[in-house]
């Protein structure tokens, strides 16, 4: 049994700085770098892709809306067309640097709003699966578990990831509790751990509504931002291979 561990990495951007990229490295096998619409710039991403490089993390690009303001978090309007060129747009843009430092791009990740879209809109979930088998049909697209784009990934020839989330609450539909509800968030770690052994060891989560939802967790997200995200990325880490786990990339 193993599983991945990713997390949202390079999203700082000009002076603005989020995150503890190069600690948290030291901890995850996955790195989902930000390529400039939602959050990071041109010296955050080659910065990010050589650490990432250096702690031997799989690179994938973590395309987002073109959001600065919203952080790409906030539903916009868009054509399956604009987003199969946006996403074409953000993984050429990483590619060059990953491959600039001798490196590979590995992954997928859509970030935010666009992720959560696509886990449901089938229009958008094939122009975004287009996008990443046009740039490389050997990309892993990353979804969230049993969503559309996994699906629609699937059906169209790439190797996906279901993906599972450490910190987050779950529906009864296996889709997220949206941010703006006060249960959205796990704030304890107990809790946390808990619920990502059994999505792992039995394809389970507990939803708000007291009733199981079906998921399948080929990689675990964690968030590399809160005040105690490198704790817990360790915490996390440790517990797994604890189990008889194996932490590694896909």
């Amino acid at each position: 049994m193993f599983v991945d561990l990713n997390c949202d990495l390079g999203e700082s951007f000009g002076a603005y700085q989020k995150g503890n990229d190069k600690e948290i490295l030291h901890y995850v096998t996955s790195a989902n770098i930000a390529c400039g619409f939602h959050a990071g710039d041109p010296s955050t991403m080659r910065e990010t892709v050589k650490r990432a490089l250096e702690k031997n993390a799989a690179i994938g690009a973590h395309p987002g809306l073109p959001d600065l303001i919203g952080f790409g978090r906030r539903n916009l309007d868009i054509a399956p067309q604009e987003a199969y060129d946006m996403v074409l747009y953000q993984i050429g843009a990483l590619h060059a640097f990953v491959q600039a430092e001798g490196g590979r791009l590995k992954h997928v990740k859509p970030h935010g709003a666009l992720y959560n879209m696509a886990a449901r809109n089938s229009e958008l979930a094939a122009a975004i699966a287009e996008a990443v088998y046009k740039a490389d049909p050997n990309l892993i697209l990353f979804g969230l578990s049993g969503s559309t784009l996994v699906k629609t990934g699937e059906k169209l020839g790439l190797h996906t990831a279901n993906e599972v989330f450490a910190d987050r609450t779950y529906q009864l539909d296996g889709t997220l509790t949206p941010r703006k509800h006060a249960n959205a968030f796990i704030t304890s770690d107990k809790q946390s751990i808990n619920q990502i052994l059994r999505m792992v060891k039995e394809g389970r989560v507990c939803s708000v509504q007291g009733d199981d939802a079906i998921v399948k967790a080929d990689t675990i997200c964690i968030h590399g931002d809160g005040p105690h995200a490198l704790e817990f990325a360790k915490k996390i880490r440790s517990t797994l291979e604890a189990e008889g786990i194996e932490v590694r990339a896909r």
